[in-house]
């Protein structure tokens, strides 16, 4: 299975929404074609997990795989568009994403800021639905053996559970107390390493007949590589350029996230200094004196060998299942050219 595939059960995905979105009429069509492009440019490693768990298993359903792979795309679509707007960023891969789109052309009309804000947050919000929606429906219609559309759709709702506690508690965790670096990395866990490695692992070994225990080992391991991955990603939402990232750098610091750089940061003796410079609008000059204060703290050091440990332990996992070291080395690479371009 390459990559294609899913590339072209995405797009049929797409093809099929854009119908429904054209009869539901020209406002709505705009909304989905928003949506179609938030789905662009990614790097895809998500349905190529699936596909490659369901070939490295022995699978026979190999259209199948990339139905599911690309349902998992669009599930991480809907999640990254909603997330912007929880966050109130407007910018995504460099671009304008749903929310900022439909703000800018309300604020072109003529439509003053707040309007054009509630606006924009609107349609992002409804964008997510719809491809929420899509993906469990790509999902159900996959024409795999019913068995194996049941353990899927059981899966798909428990990772939607897992990732909205994971989401909720993101923010919550930047409303109060400074938490403890294990609670941090929960949260990180349940947020996105289910869903971005958990999901496609266990979607794929599924769609294999893999027997129970194995499905459940590579789940383990989904979530340690999940979380080499997100702590690389935390490490780019403050040392990442912009350029190369899409995202911004001081976003992370903007919100008052507890990020685990912040976590591990705390519990130093330059913690005080550094929540100044968090949850409030930052200078340039202010950014980069936080940026300092991170890794004077020790703090940028620790989280990228904590990442490294992590991805070490999931392929030692893997190891275990006797899949060759090949299975994610394309994710593994990414993890590590994460931390590097943070560098």
């Amino acid at each position: 299975m390459n990559a294609s595939a899913t590339d072209e059960a995405l797009s049929r995905l797409l093809r099929e929404g854009r119908a429904r979105a054209e009869a539901a009429g020209p406002s709505h069509a705009e909304l989905w074609e928003a949506l179609c492009r938030a789905t662009e440019g990614g790097k895809r490693f998500r349905p190529a997990m699936v596909t490659a768990a369901h070939e490295m298993l022995g699978g026979r359903h190999p259209e199948a795989a990339a139905a599911v792979g690309a349902a998992v795309e669009l599930l991480h679509t809907a999640f990254v568009v909603h997330d912007d707007v929880i966050d109130g960023d407007d910018v995504r891969r460099g671009r304008l994403n749903v929310s900022g789109t439909f703000e800018a052309q309300a604020l072109a009309a003529g439509v003053d800021a707040d309007r054009a804000r509630h606006f924009g947050r609107t349609a992002g919000i409804l964008a997510g639905d719809l491809a929420l929606t899509a993906a469990v429906r790509a999902v159900a219609t996959c024409r795999a053996p019913q068995p194996a559309v049941g353990r899927l759709l059981d899966l798909f709702d428990s990772v939607l559970h897992t990732t909205a506690a994971g989401e909720l508690a993101d923010v919550r965790l930047s409303l109060g107390e400074p938490a403890p670096l294990a609670d941090v990395l929960t949260m990180e866990e349940q947020k996105t390493s289910v869903y971005s490695f958990q999901l496609p692992l266990q979607a794929g070994a599924i769609l294999a007949g893999a027997e129970p225990p194995v499905i459940e080992r590579l789940g383990k391991a989904g979530r340690l590589l999940g979380l080499a991955f997100q702590l690389s990603d935390d490490l780019l939402g403050v040392f990442g350029d912009p350029a190369d990232t899409g995202k911004s750098a001081v976003g992370d610091l903007r919100e008052g996230k507890q990020t685990s750089l912040v976590a591990h940061a705390r519990g130093t003796e330059l913690g005080a200094r550094i929540d100044g410079y968090l949850g409030r609008d930052l200078s340039l000059a202010e950014a980069d004196q936080a940026r300092s204060l991170l890794e004077q703290a020790g703090s940028r050091r620790f989280v990228e060998q904590l990442a490294a440990d992590y991805a070490a332990t999931a392929q030692r996992a893997l190891d275990q299942l006797g899949i060759p070291s090949t299975f994610l080395s394309s994710v593994t690479v990414l993890v590590a050219a994460t931390a590097r371009s943070a560098a």
